[in-house]
């Protein structure tokens, strides 16, 4: 061996560095380690906690699916209420001229006998049956609304449906127009 020709002194020197340098290097491996096994620790435990959220969330999505019930917030309510549909709604219509009543109509008996209120989210349709429930989605923006048909009408034979003049504004894109092109969808009963 090689430390056969140093004496003995020399031999327990060598032996102590080599010892040292393994000791520190043991030190730094098992720190890095340490910090390693954290941070996989602590990425697991975040991504564990957003995986229970999504599948609570989806969970409570399908189960509104699966009961496919419609709330419907009554007229005598406040008249800002808004329609909560859970349900399937059918293709009726794309590209319809959709207009808003003028503000005089307020008050007013619509043809369903209820009273006319530009607050709430109502709409008037040549066709559609009273009581109907129906998405208008602005074409150009995305923006929808749900509304419930109470009138007859509108009687321009280029419109297609008479939305309130609150769900109106709550899709325009442009606030001072009158007329945006829309699709229209009914709810499925």
């Amino acid at each position: 061996m090689v430390f056969a020709k140093w004496s003995s002194t020399k031999k327990f020197k060598m032996k102590s560095k080599i010892h040292k340098h393994r000791k520190s290097n043991f030190k730094t491996v098992s720190k890095k380690s340490i910090l390693l096994f954290l941070l996989i620790a602590f990425v697991a435990l975040a991504s564990s906690q957003n995986i229970s959220a999504v599948k609570q969330k989806t969970g409570v999505q399908k189960d509104t699916v699966n009961k496919r019930k419609i709330f419907l917030m009554q007229q005598e309510m406040a008249p800002d209420s808004l329609f909560i549909v859970n349900g399937n709604f059918k293709f009726y219509k794309k590209s319809a001229h959709a207009s808003y009543y003028a503000d005089k109509f307020h008050g007013r008996k619509t043809a369903s006998g209820k009273k006319y209120n530009k607050n709430q989210y109502t709409a008037a349709h040549k066709k559609l049956p009273f009581g109907s429930i129906v998405k208008v989605t602005n074409e150009v923006n995305g923006k929808s609304v749900t509304v419930e048909i109470t009138d007859r009408g509108p009687f321009v034979r280029a419109r297609e449906i008479d939305l309130s003049k609150r769900a109106f504004m709550d899709i325009a894109n442009n606030k001072s127009s009158g007329a945006m092109l829309v699709t229209i969808e009914v709810l499925q009963k």
